[in-house]
This record gives C-alpha cells, sequence and structure tokens, in this order.
C-alpha cells in the first residue's frame, strides 16, 4: 500500500496524459512560463504561500495591492466593481444569489443550471421557476436554451426579480444574451450570469462577448477554466447599476478568511495575460482550431459542430466533437485516452476538447491522426437519444423539500409522490425532476430509459430506489 496516495497517484496520472485538452486553462504551468513575469511567478509559486502580513494587504478589506488589482481587473471587463474569488466560481454563484435576491423571492433559472446554482437558490430559500432546455436531436445534445419559451416565462412571471443564465454553457454554446438582457430589463428582472467558461470570451472578434459587454448585472467567470490561472479560482464582476455594499458583505462570507495568496497572484496574472498578448495570442489559437476543424470534418464518423450547425454563437476554442450514430461518444473519450490525450468531459454521441493559448500544433496534431487512425467498428454502440420528459408540477419550494424526512421507494412504484432529491441522468445533465416535485408517468418513463441505456443516474441507488417525502 503506498504511503502517499494521492501525491503518488498525481505523478501517475500526469506521466500517463501528455496532451490536456481540458482544463485548467494553463495546461500543466505552460501558460506561466511564456513571460517573464509569468516564469518568475511559476519559480516563486510555493514562497507565496504567505498570509496577511505587513505590505501584502487583505482580500477582506483591500486597500493597497489588491485592492490594485482588482481596478485593473474591473477596467479590463469595464465593470463598475470586480473580485477576486479564490473559492471559485461557486462562491462568486452563491454570493451574487444572496446579494440579488431576498428570501422567498422568485427566480427564472435554467434547468440544466451548475448545481451551486441550485444549491444557492436552496439556500436563499427562493421559488425557482425553470427555463425549458432546448435539445438538438441532430447531434443529441442539449445546446442551448428555449429562448422563445424563456420570453413567456418573463412575461408570465413579472414578479421574477431575476434570470440566472449560463453562457456559455459546457459545450460552448452561447445563447442570445443580449438580447435576453434587454428583454429582462425591459421587465425590471436583473440578470445573473453564470459565465464559469467565458473569462477569455472578448479577447479577440471572432470570439463572443464577453457577458459583462453585454449587460450583465451580476457575471462569474471562472478564470482557471480557460485562463493561464490556477485552478479555483475565479472573478465577480459587477454591473453598472448595482450598489456594491452588499456584494462586498456576501463575497467575503462566502470566501476562506484565509485566501491563498498564490490563487490572487494567479488570477492577477491572468488577467495581465490577457491584456497583453491576449489579442495576438487567441488569433493564433483560432487559426489552429479553424484548421484542424476543417481537417477533422473530413475523417468519416466525425464532425465538429459549428456555429453554422447551430445557428447560434460558439466559442470556436473548444470543440464539441460529435460522433454520427451507432458510434459512441463513451468509448471515443476512452480512446482518446489511450492516446495520451485527455478530454474534458463526454456524453452519448460528443467529446468536449477544451483548448488555451499553450496547446500546441503538435497535441492539435496528435488529435487529429489518433482520429485518423481510429477504428469505428472499435468505438460502435447502439444508438442512444435523449428523451424530453417536461418539466413536473412542483407542490413544494425546493429549500422545504430538502428539509423533510425521507423514505425509500423504488421509483417504478413512486407516481403521485413528492421528490426529496434531484434525479439527473448523465448524458444529458438535465434533471428529470427537482426536489418539491411531483413524481409522474413521464417520470417514471425518463428514468427506466436512461437506466437501460446504462446511463448514470444521480439520485437512484443501485437497487433503483429514490427518496420520498413522507
Amino acid at each position: 500500500m503506498s504511503k502517499l496516495p494521492l501525491v503518488e497517484g498525481i505523478i501517475k496520472y500526469l506521466r500517463e496524459n501528455n496532451s490536456m485538452l481540458c482544463m485548467p486553462g494553463h495546461k500543466s504551468g505552460r501558460g506561466f512560463k511564456n513571460t517573464d513575469v509569468g516564469k518568475e511567478l511559476y519559480e516563486n509559486f510555493i514562497k507565496a504561500d504567505i498570509t496577511e502580513v505587513d505590505g501584502v494587504d487583505n482580500l477582506h478589506h483591500p486597500e493597497g495591492i489588491i485592492k490594485e488589482a482588482e481596478n485593473m481587473l474591473r477596467d479590463f471587463y469595464g465593470s463598475k466593481k470586480s473580485y477576486f474569488l479564490v473559492n471559485g466560481s461557486t462562491s462568486g454563484n452563491l454570493a451574487m444569489i444572496f446579494s440579488c435576491l431576498r428570501e422567498g423571492e422568485k427566480v427564472i433559472v435554467e434547468r440544466n443550471c451548475h448545481r451551486s446554482i441550485f444549491n444557492g437558490i436552496i439556500m436563499r430559500k427562493l421559488k425557482p421557476v425553470y427555463i425549458k432546455n432546448k435539445i438538438y436531436n441532430k447531434f443529441n445534445a442539449p445546446l442551448s436554451i428555449d429562448e422563445d419559451y424563456l420570453i413567456d416565462l418573463f412575461d408570465n412571471n413579472l414578479d421574477a426579480k431575476a434570470v440566472i443564465i449560463t453562457y456559455p454553457n459546457y459545450y460552448g454554446v452561447c445563447c442570445n444574451l443580449k438580447f435576453i438582457v434587454k428583454e429582462a430589463h425591459k421587465r425590471g428582472i436583473k440578470v445573473l450570469v453564470d459565465s464559469a467558461h467565458g473569462a477569455h470570451f472578448g479577447a479577440h472578434n471572432e470570439l463572443p462577448q464577453h457577458a459583462v459587454n453585454l449587460g450583465g448585472d451580476f457575471v462569474v467567470m471562472s478564470s482557471h477554466k480557460t485562463l493561464p490561472s490556477l485552478t479555483q479560482t475565479a472573478y465577480l464582476h459587477i454591473g453598472q447599476d448595482i450598489d456594491t455594499e452588499k456584494v462586498d458583505f456576501y463575497v467575503s462570507a462566502f470566501l476562506s478568511t484565509s485566501p491563498s495568496y498564490m490563487l490572487m497572484c494567479s488570477m492577477d496574472y491572468a488577467r495581465y495575460y490577457l491584456q497583453e498578448k491576449g489579442t495576438s495570442e487567441y488569433k493564433k489559437l483560432i487559426d489552429l482550431c479553424n484548421y484542424y476543424r476543417e481537417k477533422i470534418n473530413l475523417i468519416e464518423g466525425f464532425h465538429i459542430i459549428s456555429r453554422e450547425d447551430l445557428q447560434n454563437n460558439i466559442d470556436v476554442t473548444r470543440y464539441i466533437l460529435n460522433v454520427k450514430d451507432g458510434l459512441s461518444g463513451y468509448k471515443l473519450y476512452e480512446y482518446l485516452k489511450s492516446k495520451k490525450i485527455q478530454p474534458e468531459m463526454c456524453d452519448g454521441n460528443n467529446v468536449i476538447l477544451i483548448f488555451s493559448t499553450f496547446n500546441t500544433e503538435e497535441e492539435f496534431e496528435l488529435l487529429y491522426k489518433s482520429l485518423l487512425d481510429c477504428k469505428l467498428e472499435a468505438i460502435k454502440l447502439r444508438n442512444f437519444h435523449i428523451i424530453e420528459s417536461g418539466i413536473a408540477d412542483m407542490k413544494i419550494m425546493p429549500f422545504e423539500a430538502v428539509e423533510k424526512e425521507y423514505r425509500l421507494i423504488h421509483y417504478s412504484k413512486a407516481q403521485g409522490e413528492l421528490c426529496r432529491d434531484s434525479i439527473v441522468p448523465y448524458p444529458p445533465g438535465i434533471p428529470i425532476i427537482l426536489p418539491g416535485e411531483i413524481i409522474n408517468k413521464n417520470t417514471i418513463k425518463a428514468i427506466e430509459y436512461y437506466l437501460r441505456e446504462k446511463c448514470t443516474v444521480l439520485g437512484i441507488n443501485k437497487d433503483g430506489e429514490i427518496k420520498i417525502i413522507d
């Protein structure tokens, strides 16, 4: 038995996965080695693990170098105020929900938002109204939201105080945020944006605009996902019409009282890198992505989804590698790992690859050659298609449901019962049912289908039992 299981496990993983086509954006440290200041930071990261001593300021009451760095971040993105988040985008999502919404208020939210959003809704005791997801049957993936349905929700819920939008989603697909902001503000609804995957947006004109520029009232970005910044780092940006006094309190409340200076330094560096080198370096990356997209799309069985395919804006530095019907995204994911390529994620028909400016042309070539050599017979699987179960009726609020006593029952016998936990199949990651909703025939049929197709279904134990409220 190893005396250092975590240390040795990580070292083993790094040896076996040479090409990192996933997060974090610094790609195994390369992102800190292409500028003089970045190299110096890289060489001093461990030494920079200090605490709030004289001369290095305090994140919870910044007056010196931290305040200066956050102000430069603010000016770069054009916000009213920006914050460094050492507890990741999760803390930013919680802070914006608590800053914008009072207990018991109504909020409109995407059905497949990040779980930290659902947690914030429960903790703040909000009344959620859910936005239907738009399934693209051609690619068998939930690649956007149904915007017409969203506008109807606005008009039918004029007492809603905010809408929470994901921009872009995990696939890199962007809704029409400018239009959504305009329509929401027309009705007095604030727009909260989980833009965890969009910190690099706006670095080049071939990328989507970032969410601050499009009018988001609160915007959370994970700097570590695409930029040269350490894992667990994120930014929170505040729009011009928001009072920041309450935000100051909740940001501080959701952050560690022992913030890491290594994390903060990496966030400052990520902003510096974008400001100094972003446009030219992203142009090189975009050209590489476009060139290899065209090459890969000539290989039988594979297609990288484009803006033209979706009629939606999309992050061109991220590949949605779609496999034709009869092939498996899961098997392709495993095949790529066997070629020492680590993708970000997969679903039944798609493999997601996230590039940053620190990926090399050799890595693109390795991906291309690996796909060229891939025997389609080896990744065959019977067809799997996402099915929609609709949105179940809500009887009690999610925050009430999670406090209730529950019992276990086999899902097939649960019609008419009140669900205690979320039941979420992967793929597609859209909850079949959420806490406080009534289980109906469609719910049971959907659970049955995803289990039969051997999807991972959260909220169901190995005996097929789910939690229902007594």
